[in-house]
């Protein structure tokens, strides 16, 4: 009779948990990082000013990898369930959700903006001559991308198989990842087999340029702070910093309140999942973008107890269709542009605009400044009496300043939102390991190295000897 057993994999000490103690963790030298960013922003502006190269540079080095990732997780994880109709529930369970939350995003950010109406009162000629300029750009390339049409044509449908690669262009390599994998899905299990052996293989290779990447997380981190610190600086009017104020608070209400609502209801806490993701959060503070953990997040995730196939299929499509603070930002700066401008809006027009915005806020990027452009769109293809195109480059020059301090905003609460996604839609489906979930929120350090155990390789088991009877 055999003696050997199935042992669990070790999660109570995976590689790198607790070993090495706090000056061994990637997310104290980001808030370090972070710390001394603030600190020279506000000592030295000029200098600091000069740093945004490194958040920059970390940002271009992430986008690198981000495409290869999201192809070959979506391609293995829809492909690996072998089941075109559990795939197509999956998709349409998560769309649904992703809906939702959009809806109520909108709304809340609707709700908060009337109430405290920022742009009451703004003064006029407030907007420098450099404003306007950047305003006026980000006008014109929104609106050679705007309506239903260009937006299917422009940043939907792919136009080569490599393109999509090479432009870098997420939503393109999402859709061609999911006809690849639906093909793959159709082969003799032999050959799809190989297929999903083979990209799974390759995203392994991924994983490990990513981990390398990271090593240089803190620095970017301390360069776009110091940045972001030196171009904000004192200098923000009182109807701008409500407008900050009001929007960071309409965010923390909708993770606390409103995800934690939807957390609880899937058996989970929203707190320790943030906590257990602190790291990504904390890389996106000082990056001000979502996209720069992406990668991170699909393997930490997937080591949380959420199947292969939903990580592979929610999170890659929440970055286009769950931005939950995109979704606020642009009813709170719609709003905050028209009130600034000295426009009543009626409430059925609001309502029009709340729903142009449930599209036109799918397919932003998780990049710095598209939540402006996204922003931009709107208000152009929406128009009217209340928003003429010279209106909303105004409009956007009220704003263009702070832009970059709101989009960390938008960018934490895209990722946490889409974290959340990802650990309700699994739980729905029973696609979610809850025994190593719940370990993982206890204790965070089970799933902090989640990159590294997707690039280790696997100890080899001893020899066994055979002794005579």
């Amino acid at each position: 009779m055999s003696t050997t057993t199935d042992a669990a994999p070790p999660e109570s000490s995976p590689p790198g948990g607790r070993r090495g103690g706090v000056l061994k963790q990637l997310w104290f030298w980001v808030l370090v990082a972070i710390v001394a960013g603030i600190v020279v922003g506000l000592t030295a502006p000029g200098f600091a000013k000069e740093l945004k190269w490194l958040a920059d540079a970390f940002i271009q080095l992430i986008k690198m990898v981000t495409a290869p990732v999201i192809f070959c997780t979506v391609v293995v994880g829809i492909a690996s369930l072998g089941n075109l109709a559990r795939a197509g529930g999956l998709a349409v369970r998560a769309l649904g959700y992703f809906l939702l939350m959009t809806v109520i995003a909108l709304a809340l950010g609707l709700i908060v903006v009337n109430l405290v109406q920022p742009g009451a009162g703004f003064p006029t000629g407030a907007i420098s001559a450099g404003d306007a300029a950047k305003a006026a750009e980000s006008v014109h390339d929104a609106g050679q991308e705007s309506g239903a049409v260009a937006f299917i044509t422009d940043s939907l449908l792919p136009t080569s198989m490599v393109g999509p690669f090479v432009e870098n262009e997420i939503l393109r390599v999402l859709v061609l990842a999911i006809l690849v994998a639906v093909a793959t899905s159709m082969l003799a299990p032999p050959l799809r087999a190989r297929v999903v052996g083979g990209l799974d293989l390759i995203a392994k290779v991924v994983f490990g340029v990513i981990r390398i990447i990271m090593f240089v997380a803190p620095l970017a981190a301390f360069g776009g702070m110091a940045y972001t610190v030196a171009q904000f600086g004192g200098q923000t009017l009182a109807n701008l910093g409500l407008l900050m104020i009001a929007f960071w608070a309409t965010c923390a209400v909708f993770v606390v309140v409103v995800l934690g609502a939807v957390c609880a209801i899937s058996g989970f806490n929203v707190l320790k999942l943030i906590r257990m993701v602190k790291d990504e959060l904390l890389i996106i503070v000082g990056t001000s973008s979502s996209e720069t953990v992406l990668p991170r997040l699909l393997a930490k995730l997937e080591s949380a107890g959420a199947s292969r196939s939903v990580v592979g299929v929610v999170l890659p499509t929440g970055y286009s269709f769950n931005l939950d603070g995109t979704c606020i930002y642009l009813t709170m700066a719609a709003l905050f542009i028209a009130q600034a401008g000295g426009a009543d809006l009626p409430i059925g027009v609001q309502i029009g605009l709340v729903a142009l915005m449930v599209l036109t806020s799918k397919g932003a990027a998780g990049v710095t400044g598209a939540g402006l452009v996204t922003l931009a769109a709107s208000l152009t293809a929406f128009g009217g009496e209340f928003f003429p195109p010279a209106a909303v480059a105004v409009g956007i020059a009220l704003i263009v300043g702070i832009d970059r301090v709101m989009s960390e905003g938008r960018a934490l609460t895209n990722a946490i939102g889409n974290t959340v996604a990802v650990m309700v839609v699994a739980g729905w489906t029973g696609q979610r390991d809850d025994v190593r979930f719940h370990a993982a929120l206890d204790d965070p350090s089970l799933v902090r190295d989640a990159i590294t155990q997707e690039t280790a390789e696997e100890e080899p088991e001893p020899e066994r000897v055979l002794t005579p009877a």
